[in-house]
């Protein structure tokens, strides 16, 4: 037995007993993704995915989509695109109608992701 799983062995036994028992049925797919998970914190599964849930009943952690990192991909680029355009307008670079359509078109796509995100964490508020 490792150093680790001694230490989460203690820290079952400081908290009240665990009377309760919650069944979980995956598919296929979705077990090879929770063992995934687990495997990556060094868990077992079952300990894992209660661990995740508590967290999530408690709001410690905020489950977030799937198509969430296709937003957050969105506004980094974005941002990188509106700091490039502040370093070109700082040095003079680009005609003033040009920077402002990038500057449009870049706010634009900001506000679409962040009006996304928003959506999506709503529920949460």
């Amino acid at each position: 037995m490792g150093a680790g799983q001694g230490a989460r062995r203690r820290e079952r036994q400081m908290e009240s007993p665990r009377s309760y028992r919650v069944n979980l049925a995956y598919n296929e797919a979705e077990l090879t993704i929770v063992r995934e998970a687990a495997k990556r914190e060094g868990m077992a599964v079952s300990a894992w995915a209660a661990r995740k849930a508590l967290a999530v009943a408690k709001d410690q952690l905020v489950p977030v989509s799937a198509d969430a990192r296709e937003v957050l991909e969105e506004l980094i680029r974005s941002r990188g695109e509106l700091v490039r355009l502040g370093e070109s307008a700082g040095v003079g670079g680009g005609d003033a109608g040009s920077v402002a359509r990038f500057v449009e078109e870049a706010v634009r796509r900001v506000d679409r992701a962040t009006l996304q995100l928003m959506r999506e964490r709503a529920a949460r508020w």
